[in-house]
């Protein structure tokens, strides 16, 4: 058996570094940074992306759109799906191997053993490999919350972005829409600029007094900017003027909105229709949504339908919902495994209508895996016609054998579609 690569042997350290409680704070990442002498302060132009649902897509189209533009780009994203490489895009490519062992080894080594999460200590060598290697623009995901997660660091980004505000990690963000908009908007800077994506009311209110008390200037959804798709195309207009763009290429309604915040921070940050066109045309972004074509799942799907998606709380299920009303007529079974802190029976609801069936399995690996048949119970619950399986394997053994022209849904986890996709990607 050949020997485990040197960052997996570092994080694995890095995990007993945790502290006793989770307390989100801010001090230990501050600590970290000030014994590297400040990563953070050099740092290429910072676009700053929070929000429940669609932070990653819309950076992934900005990330598209700067780099048709001949721009170098880093690129910050969590969690990993097959390896954890994936968070760290350096000037445009996955950082290697030796290159994270150095990182990781230089912050581990800095840190010296005091207390850290495991995300602090990743994202302070995130920082690190930014500030070390020359690009035109950074792009930060916020990873939980935003006021206090641990990328929200950076005195003076060039721009912030707040995709949609949902109930999510209430665990930590608070029970009401308003509290867990107040901890998103907390990545608002003083006279910086903030796109602002579709929001609920009460979302939107606490974002905009943010904006307003810090002297942000706002461009948001439905006040500055409006994108829709007319004809198959995508269509998005702002005080510059109006777009007639390629529909994105992630599939979903709700990729329309996620197009129009990325667009809109294009456009503020002096881009023209190449690079808007280009972020449309030439995104990618693994498990939203995406067909499944290599691998043995695939092999074992034989003829039916395979597709993949990541989404796991109650705004990610009715998008889901959405997208199956946009696909061609096709039984749907869902092959579903969720972590026990998320609302199960939130994101199922709107797959009801919708499905066939749902199996559901336990998430390989995962301590905070759901028991399958509490899924499955759950989801009886929620109105769908559930069972277990022992894997997603099995499960797709199982429906294709009683319906072989399935469209078959793997959902509810990112760190489900993470094991798929190192074997399926």
């Amino acid at each position: 058996m050949s020997a485990a690569p040197g960052s997996d042997v570092i994080l694995e350290r890095m995990m007993s570094l945790h502290p006793k409680v989770i307390d989100l704070t801010l001090d230990r990442v501050w600590r970290l940074l000030g014994a590297l002498d400040h990563p953070e302060q050099r740092l290429p132009p910072v676009i700053h992306v929070a929000g429940t649902n669609g932070k990653g897509s819309t950076q992934a189209m900005i990330r598209a759109g700067l780099e048709a533009a001949g721009q170098t780009v880093h690129a910050y994203t969590s969690p990993h799906l097959a390896r954890f490489h994936e968070r760290i895009r350096l000037a445009g490519d996955l950082i290697s191997e030796d290159h994270l062992t150095e990182v990781l080894d230089h912050c581990y080594a800095a840190n010296g053993g005091a207390p850290i999460t495991y995300f602090e200590i990743t994202t302070v060598a995130a920082l690190l490999a930014f500030a070390e290697t020359p690009a035109d623009w950074c792009l930060l995901e916020v990873g939980l919350g935003g006021r206090l997660d641990a990328t929200n660091v950076i005195d003076a980004p060039a721009l912030s972005i707040i995709t949609p505000v949902s109930i999510d990690h209430t665990q930590y963000l608070g029970e009401t829409l308003a509290e867990i908009a107040g901890e998103k908007a907390g990545i608002i800077k003083p006279g910086v600029p903030v796109v602002v994506g579709p929001q609920p009311e009460a979302a939107m209110a606490v974002i905009e007094a943010c904006a307003a008390r810090l002297g942000a200037p706002m461009i948001a959804h439905g006040q500055h900017w409006q994108v829709w798709e007319e004809r198959g195309r995508l269509v998005f207009q702002d005080e510059t003027g109006l777009l007639d763009l390629v529909r994105p290429a992630l599939i979903g309604p709700h990729q329309i909105q996620n197009a129009g915040a990325a667009l809109a921070a294009l456009r503020r940050l002096g881009f023209g229709e190449a690079a808007c066109e280009a972020a449309m045309r030439d995104v990618t972004w693994p498990a939203r949504m995406q067909r499944l074509r290599q691998g043995p799942l695939v092999t074992a799907a034989g003829t039916a339908e395979l597709w993949l998606d990541g989404g796991h709380n109650p705004a990610a299920g009715e998008m889901l919902a959405l997208v199956l009303d946009g696909l061609a007529p096709r039984s749907t079974h869902l092959v579903c495994g969720m972590l026990s802190t998320k609302d199960v029976a939130g994101f199922m609801r709107p797959l009801a209508g919708r499905a066939t069936s749902l199996t559901a399995v336990s998430i390989p690996g995962e301590a905070a895996t759901l028991p399958a048949e509490e899924t499955a119970r759950i989801a009886r619950a929620a109105g769908l016609q559930a069972t277990t399986a022992a894997d997603v394997e099995t499960a797709i053994r199982a429906i294709v054998a009683e319906d072989p022209a399935a469209r078959i849904l793997i959902c509810g986890s990112l760190y489900l579609a993470g094991r798929v996709l190192r074997e399926n990607g």
